[in-house]
């Protein structure tokens, strides 16, 4: 069974890749300097991209198990110029067009395409609780997934199930967002992000993996799924909890300005949230392993 990933080489593509080749599946992960990706374990090879086109790497998904597209520019690599914004977007809706592509000319279809977006698709809410049936707000973020999840909907009508994974905080000690969470509190000078209030939906990275993989295993999951623990976290929580753990107080608040001031528009990751809830996951029977932000940090941190 072959699984082909977009964006295989980074943080989740590279556990997903790692967790389904262990499953005895051939795992292909498309890379746009696949002579770098020389530490990937054993069944997985990667395979060069120029994450716009099928040129070159099209054929691989007939008859495959699955298409994995997580490719896209990392949101936190720099402020959201205008430039920056059109990069953000357009390597998304590139490698949607090139995953369609592929699909379309393959001869057997694969069975399903998994397609990346994020709990930002709801826009900031407040407290409202969002299971999958809420609709997408308005903002820079919200936009973004909208088109990231429209990207691939053309795979439908070609008759292959696809589900679009929104995707929470995913919590790793090797990378993603944790590592800069934790680093004012071992200097001591942790604390809450602006009022706090904001909910971070989170999930383990271990989690992570292991839904999408149920969702490559599940015939019936399809649409869009949030892949977010069930108990999301305030900001204030979050903190509280990373100082516990690390047995590091939690006192020093970083005001709204500061961060507006640091980070631009981009600060709206940070201070703005959405309380997702993963109602679609639990209703399919996917069990969580970690559904308590505490238990998942001292996993993570030990």
């Amino acid at each position: 069974m072959r699984v082909v990933i977009t964006g295989g080489t980074g943080l989740i593509g590279r556990a997903l890749a790692t967790d389904l080749a262990a499953s005895g599946r051939d795992v292909i992960v498309l890379s746009r300097s696949p002579e770098r990706a020389t530490d990937l374990p054993a069944g997985v090879r990667a395979v060069r991209w120029d994450g716009r086109t099928a040129q070159g790497w099209g054929h691989l998904v007939g008859a495959a198990e699955a298409v994995v597209n997580l490719a896209g520019e990392n949101l936190a690599a720099g402020r959201w110029t205008a430039a920056r914004r059109a990069r953000i977007r357009e390597s998304r809706l590139h490698a949607g067009a090139a995953v369609v592509e592929a699909i379309r000319a393959a001869d057997e279809k694969p069975r399903l395409l998994i397609q990346a977006s994020a709990v930002g698709y709801y826009g900031p809410r407040g407290d409202e609780e969002l299971a999958e049936t809420a609709p997408p707000g308005n903002d820079f973020l919200a936009r973004l997934c909208l088109e990231w999840e429209a990207s691939t909907a053309a795979v439908e009508g070609l008759g292959v199930r696809r589900a679009s994974i929104r995707s929470g905080l995913v919590l790793s000690a090797h990378g993603g967002a944790l590592p800069r969470l934790l680093l004012p509190f071992r200097f001591f000078a942790g604390g809450r992000l602006g009022t706090g209030r904001q909910w971070y939906p989170w999930i383990h990275l271990a989690d992570e993996v292991a839904a999408i993989r149920f969702l490559i295993e599940t015939e019936g999951a399809d649409g869009p799924i949030n892949l977010a623990a069930p108990r999301p976290v305030t900001n204030a929580a979050l903190s509280a909890t990373i100082g516990r753990v690390l047995g590091r107080p939690a006192l020093l608040p970083t005001p709204r300005f500061a961060l507006r001031l640091a980070l631009g528009d981009m600060a709206t990751v940070v201070l703005d949230g959405q309380r997702a809830v993963p109602a679609r996951l639990l209703a399919l029977g996917f069990r969580f392993r970690f559904t308590e932000i505490e238990a998942a940090l001292r996993d993570l941190l030990r």
